[in-house]
């Protein structure tokens, strides 16, 4: 039996673990436990999304993948700091510690990625590179057991990757056809790199209005 640990905390981002989960479920023999301080609802991003977690960090003691996702909650890095302190243990039994977007600072906080190259959200960084990882602007940073998805949507790409790398191409590649991951966005803007300065710079604002009308 496989178990896949994900992590919850006020403010998550649900894409971050959904794409994901979606895609890891499919490994043979898996077991799914959602994790947080207290069991119960949980309210992700802007509290308009709630997930149940069964169990506490005090409950799952040993995991094969651990799967930490984003969001605005990983900045309260005093209140997160019972999960932190749970990532860097659990972290000692996995085959595969994953983040997804600004989960990788969780992982930071937790020690995980000093003198690593990984990655994270575009607009996190600085705050990556302060916990001692050095930022690389890659969708999938792969460094040894620890594996990091750029922002929000790359987390199905690392679960992809994952996939293949527990079950093989050929199995990575028919959960993809399953799931119909054929991306054909109607604008190219995904990377910074694509988007220009100006979008760029004008995006934290542009979100952050929409967050509030939202």
């Amino acid at each position: 039996m496989t178990r896949l640990a994900i992590p919850l905390f006020p403010g998550f981002m649900p894409l971050d673990f959904v794409g994901p989960y979606d895609v890891l479920r499919f490994l043979p023999d898996t077991e799914v436990v959602f994790v947080a301080t207290e069991p119960g609802p949980v309210r992700g991003a802007d509290g308009g999304f709630a997930l149940e977690a069964q169990a506490t960090p005090e409950d799952i003691t040993t995991c094969d993948i651990l799967l930490v996702p984003g969001g605005r909650g990983t900045r309260d890095y005093a209140a997160r700091k019972p999960l932190t302190d749970w990532i860097a243990r659990i972290h000692e039994t996995t085959t595969w510690t994953t983040s997804v977007c600004t989960g990788s600072l969780l992982l930071g906080a937790a020690g995980i990625l000093t003198g690593l190259d990984a990655t994270t959200h575009w607009n996190a960084i600085p705050e990556l590179e302060a916990f001692g990882a050095h930022y690389t602007p890659d969708r999938v940073v792969r460094r040894g057991k620890v594996v990091t998805a750029a922002g929000v949507s790359s987390g199905i790409d690392m679960a992809l990757t994952l996939a293949g790398l527990i079950e093989g191409d050929e199995f990575a590649k028919a959960v993809q056809l399953w799931i119909e991951y054929d991306p054909q966005p109607p604008y190219d803007t995904g990377s910074v790199a694509k988007a220009g300065a100006e979008l760029v710079a004008r995006t934290p604002g542009l979100i952050a209005g929409g967050a509030r009308r939202g």
